[in-house]
This record gives structure tokens, C-alpha cells and sequence, in this order.
């Protein structure tokens, strides 16, 4: 069986490990707390480049996402991209399992970086942790972009999404355990996708997203943004603003910080 002998998820894993190694970077674990360590990507050691801080979304953890912003951006900044808790190897033995907590992790862990002054770009889940990050912190953070993420969104949303995906519960939608449900996130992520058999989407699934599946489903169920079905108005981030380019575009100005639009889940 093709499945049994040949990962592809683990070569292309092999080939992002080459990648990053090649942009300068080296994959790197801190322990912020006595609780909590968390895993990133970074350079070895600071330069004199503005540091950027690219928080992935509710999938496949960081460099999943960011590969191709990563090779873009490391020519002018200085890129870090964390695993948030629970994804790859960032991990906490605390029960907090909100988006505000995951901010304030993410925030010391750039402090025991001694970095104080930073950009950051969140996309989907990483949405909502930038903009904590953002709102918490305004005197660290310089500049933010989120992209593809409802912050603003209300408990209803959920529902709709659902019912164009034609599944129960946003937790299979959020985290799927078979082809079929991989297929309904694609399906709504992906414009034009193209066929992909049931022993890829399986191997993916097997090696992205059962990992540390309980706590991930906790993860989905302690956000504090969009818990009610008002139009709740989010307050206003102090900080410079950027628009998201089309699809498979180039951001025009890497000074600009503008983000290239991206599936936030493959």
C-alpha cells in the first residue's frame, strides 16, 4: 500500500526543513515559564533587520502555512514563526486554552528573545491571537495584518459555515479525522481544487492534525472573540493597518508588510 511505505506529508515536511534552513533559520524551543514551551522558527541570533512575527491558523502548524511568505520575507526581516500551544512541538501543562493566552505566550516568548519592538502577521485562528497581541501590547507592537480571519464574527457564523460545508459540528470542519471531511475544508478553502485521492488527504490528516487532538478541540471551544450573536464591535488596534493583496500575488513592498492572500488552511 502506497500509504504504508511512502509519506508524502513527511517528505514535503523535509523539504520545509530545507527551506527555512536555507532562509536562515533554525527551528529552535524555549521554555517561557515553568508550564509552557514553545517551538519556533528564527534566526540564530538577531540582526539589524525589523523582526516579523507570522502566526499561523488552526491547522497544519507554521511553516505549513508560511513557506512561501517565509523564503519572501527573510530577505528583509528578521522572521520568526512560532508554533502556537499544541501544535508541533509547543506544548503547555496550564488549562488556559484561549486565543488571549496563547498572545501572552507568544509575547514572552519574543521577551526571552529580548525582542521589544515587532510586526506581526496572523492568519485564520492566528488572526485572533495577532489582534490580542496587538490590542495587549500596543507599545511592542508596531505593525499588524490579519488576514482571512473573523474576529469580528459572531457564535451564528459557525452555523453558517456548517451548513455550506454540510457537516454537524464546526469541530470536524475545524479538526478533520477522515478524507471526506479534509475533502469539505478544502472544498470551501480552495477555488479551483483539484482532485486529491483518500490516501493522501489520510497521511495528511495522520500527521497534521491528530497530534494533540483533545487539546486543539479545547482550543476551538475557549476563544473569547465572537461567543455571542450580536453585532459586537472589536476595539480599534492603535497600530498601522494593511490591506491583503488578491490571491497569488506579491505583496508589492516587503516594508509595507503587505500580506499575500493565501488558503489559511493548506
Amino acid at each position: 500500500m502506497v500509504d504504508s511505505c511512502l509519506s508524502f506529508v513527511s517528505i514535503y515536511g523535509s523539504f520545509l526543513r530545507r527551506s527555512l534552513s536555507a532562509a536562515g533559520l533554525s527551528s529552535q524551543t524555549i521554555d517561557i515559564d515553568s508550564d509552557t514551551t514553545l517551538h519556533f522558527w528564527g534566526p540564530s541570533a538577531a540582526t539589524s533587520k525589523p523582526p516579523l512575527v507570522l502566526i499561523h491558523g488552526f491547522g497544519p502548524h507554521g511553516v505549513w502555512q508560511w513557506r512561501p511568505q517565509i523564503s519572501f520575507f527573510a530577505r528583509e526581516f528578521d522572521v520568526y514563526i512560532p508554533d502556537l500551544l499544541f501544535f508541533g512541538d509547543s506544548f503547555t501543562k496550564g488549562s488556559d486554552r484561549s486565543e488571549v493566552f496563547q498572545a501572552a505566550s507568544v509575547a514572552k516568548l519574543l521577551e526571552k528573545l529580548r525582542i521589544s519592538r515587532y510586526s506581526v502577521v496572523g492568519t485564520s485562528y492566528g488572526g485572533f491571537v495577532a489582534y490580542r497581541m496587538a490590542a495587549m501590547w500596543p507599545e511592542r507592537v508596531e505593525k499588524v495584518v490579519i488576514a482571512s480571519s473573523g474576529v469580528n464574527m459572531r457564535r451564528s457564523d459557525n452555523s453558517e459555515l456548517l451548513n455550506r460545508a454540510k457537516m454537524k459540528n464546526i469541530e470536524d470542519f475545524m479538526l478533520p479525522s477522515t478524507a471526506v471531511q479534509m475533502r469539505a475544508l478544502i472544498g470551501l478553502a480552495v477555488f479551483r481544487r483539484p482532485y486529491i485521492p483518500d490516501f493522501f488527504l489520510n497521511d495528511f490528516i495522520n500527521k497534521l492534525y491528530r497530534e494533540n487532538r483533545k487539546e486543539k478541540l479545547e482550543l476551538s471551544k475557549g476563544l473569547t472573540l465572537g461567543q455571542d450573536d450580536t453585532d459586537q464591535t472589536i476595539s480599534p488596534l492603535p497600530q498601522d493597518s494593511y490591506q491583503m493583496q488578491p490571491k497569488n500575488t506579491t505583496p508589492k513592498s516587503q516594508s509595507q508588510l503587505r500580506a499575500v492572500a493565501f488558503d489559511p488552511q493548506l
